[in-house]
């Protein structure tokens, strides 16, 4: 149900063709919407139902796989469960078929680049990186063994939509670790308060096997945290405990596991992603003295503000992965003041005060586009900041670097969903990047 335009859906049904199901794919989408996801599917023999949903597909049948962007509220899941079919998911299915250990990851801030971070410190012979990152962990199933790695990132769609029976955990579950970032506020539009957000992140704790270990923030300690051997918090509870930062040193415990100078070529703030993956390292047996070598080639995913260098002298910066007012907010308070925002796309249901008085605080100005600009542009002035409108991201850059004269960074940290116009956030990153080659070379020309 809902074959979605991010690949788990594609992925979910290979799978269940390779096991030897009869598959119907059922979406809202019409053909065309959905024709990249189609074409990876043109070998297969399926039956397609799209553009509408036919209530027999969800009563006469064995299994329905839900795509995790329909709400568990869905008047077509109750019919399916009335009828007493099996609901899952792609993560579920997952879940239930992984022959190797597993490490779960989530969080409102910071889960992709933390995941990312544990695949290349675990220290394992052979590890997968998959989930909402960006790949569908299912295509590695027939080549996965029980003593490889996998990192998955759940988001708070994933992890609502997992079938109880899953997410009980218990001896099969492969879950052997839980690395928790922090817990905000997001996607209040789907789970309709913090606390069922909350709720839905504290499911993480519930997947994981008899003896897991896991890495919380500090203060979090859900019901699902009885069957753990060992927890850490970060940062730490009390001195020299948990996860902690003393000064240069990183430290688990009484233990130093490395030095944030090894990171000086991330920003500075994914050195707590980097201490969180060092501490699921350790727990995972890899050998400290591996880590310093190890960080100083760390990875950054991209457009976590990423510095992508100088256009018409300025430097520019992608923090595109933002869709929240909190992770614009971190950005901000990362860079020098003296820069110009570009933010904007769907307003979500979330607060943007912070935002308004952190960009009055640093920014020199701010460019707004998308659905957000009418909304969010009079709230930013409002704070003092000097701001301006713009219909998209390809204007907001000619509005940002196209003036005469002017200074300071660039920051391209949106702060708001994408869904007003692009797909998801790595496609309007792209776009806004794309946008800079051709402004650079025509504002060469016109001062040469």
């Amino acid at each position: 149900m809902g074959l979605g335009l991010f690949g788990g859906g594609a992925a979910a049904v290979r799978a269940l063709a390779r096991e030897g199901w009869t598959v119907t794919v059922t979406d809202l989408r019409t053909a065309e919407e959905l024709a990249a996801g189609m074409t990876q599917l043109a070998e297969l023999d399926l039956t397609w139902v799209l553009g509408r949903h036919r209530e027999r597909d969800f009563t006469d049948t064995d299994l329905v796989v839900a795509n995790p962007a329909v709400p568990p509220t869905s008047p077509y899941l109750a019919l399916a469960r009335e009828a007493q079919v099996e609901i899952t998911s792609e993560a579920a299915m997952f879940l239930d078929r992984c022959p190797a250990r597993v490490v779960a990851v989530s969080g409102t801030q910071g889960k992709s680049s933390t995941a990312s971070f544990i695949a290349q410190l675990c220290g394992v012979r052979r590890c997968f990186l998959g989930g909402n990152i960006g790949r569908s962990l299912l295509e590695d199933l027939e080549r996965m063994e029980p003593d490889d790695l996998a990192v998955i990132e759940l988001s708070s769609y994933q992890l609502e939509s997992l079938p109880d029976e899953v997410a009980r955990g218990g001896e099969r579950s492969p879950v052997i670790g839980i690395v928790l970032t922090n817990v905000g506020e997001d996607h209040l539009e789907r789970h309709g308060s913090r606390e069922a957000y909350a709720r839905a992140k504290a499911r993480l704790l519930e997947l994981a096997r008899p003896g897991a270990w896991a890495l919380l923030p500090a203060g979090f300690a859900p019901e699902g945290g009885r069957r753990l051997a060992r927890t850490d918090h970060h940062p730490a509870a009390g001195p020299r405990r948990g996860l902690h930062r003393d000064g240069d040193l990183l430290c688990l415990n009484d233990e130093v596991l490395a030095r944030a100078g090894d990171l000086a070529h991330l920003p500075a703030f994914q050195v707590h992603n980097a201490l969180l993956a060092l501490g699921a390292a350790r727990a995972l047996g890899a050998d400290r003295a591996a880590f310093p070598t190890a960080l100083t080639s760390l990875a950054g995913l991209p457009h976590r503000l990423e510095r992508l260098g100088r256009v018409a002298g300025r430097t520019i910066w992608d923090n595109g992965v933002s869709t929240t007012p909190d992770s614009t907010v971190s950005a901000m308070r990362s860079l020098p003041p003296g820069f110009t925002l570009i933010c904007g796309g769907q307003l979500k249901a979330l607060a943007t005060d912070e935002l308004a008085a952190v960009a009055a605080e640093r920014a020199r100005g701010a460019i707004v586009f998308g659905a957000a600009a009418e909304v969010l542009g009079p709230r930013l002035r409002a704070a003092g900041v000097e701001t301006r409108m713009a219909a998209g991201v390809e204007e907001a850059a000619r509005a940002a670097l196209g003036d005469e004269g002017e200074d300071g960074d660039v920051l391209f940290s949106p702060a708001c969903a994408s869904f007003d116009a692009w797909p998801n956030f790595e496609a309007r990153a792209r776009a806004f990047r794309d946008a800079l080659g051709p402004l650079e070379s025509r504002l060469s020309t016109s001062r040469s």
